[in-house]
């Protein structure tokens, strides 16, 4: 059974336990998917702010947008928990010989890269629902000024968490230029979100 597909206490459940997985990638990806959604409900609110028709349909794209990134991050959690299980199994690969050692060391190699990029959408993601918060809560209800607060705190976390999990994971791939053009792309991304 997916993670996603589990009760919240279900989930929670496997966040305390033992196992590697799920971890701080995957919940980076909740979180973001928490945000994306509470800006989605806020923008579908009765109410709005809008002084005319231009002012609702862009507040009524913020929240479609929204609403579809909270999707893409929901299947993020599961992504990336199955992300850090190849990575596992790749080091888990025998090394007896000449060509397992090479073998392994490729297959490592291969899962760390797709282990770096999972966290890396995450935090295109979460940076860009981000984007999207001030159009939300400038022509949202205003009773829900407070969703679009912890709607920024969690996208902000998700994003937070995930350029943990991206500079971590550098630091262990041997692919100079991957490296760099990753490490910028997400100094930019928290960056941003940190304004």
């Amino acid at each position: 059974m997916t993670l996603t597909a589990q009760s919240v206490s279900a989930l929670l459940v496997a966040f305390r336990s033992s196992d590697p997985t799920p971890g701080g990638g995957s919940a980076s990806a909740l979180a973001g998917a928490v945000g994306a959604s509470l800006l989605a409900m806020v923008a579908g609110l009765a109410k709005p702010r809008t002084t005319g028709d231009e002012d609702l349909v862009r507040l009524q794209a913020a929240g479609a947008r929204c609403a579809a990134l909270a999707l893409r991050l929901e299947a993020m959690i599961d992504q990336d928990t199955d992300a850090y299980d190849r990575v596992v199994a790749a080091y888990r690969l025998p090394k007896s010989t000449e060509d397992e050692k090479a073998t392994r060391s490729a297959r490592i190699q291969e899962a760390l890269q797709a282990a770096t990029d999972t966290p890396l959408d995450v935090m295109r993601l979460c940076a860009e629902a981000l984007g999207l918060a001030p159009t939300v809560g400038q022509l949202g209800n205003q009773n829900a000024a407070s969703d679009v607060k912890v709607a920024a705190g969690m996208l902000r976390a998700g994003l937070s968490g995930a350029h943990e999990n991206v500079d971590i994971n550098l630091g262990s791939l041997n692919n100079a230029g991957y490296v760099a053009r990753v490490r910028d792309e997400a100094t930019g991304l928290a960056a941003t979100a940190a304004q």
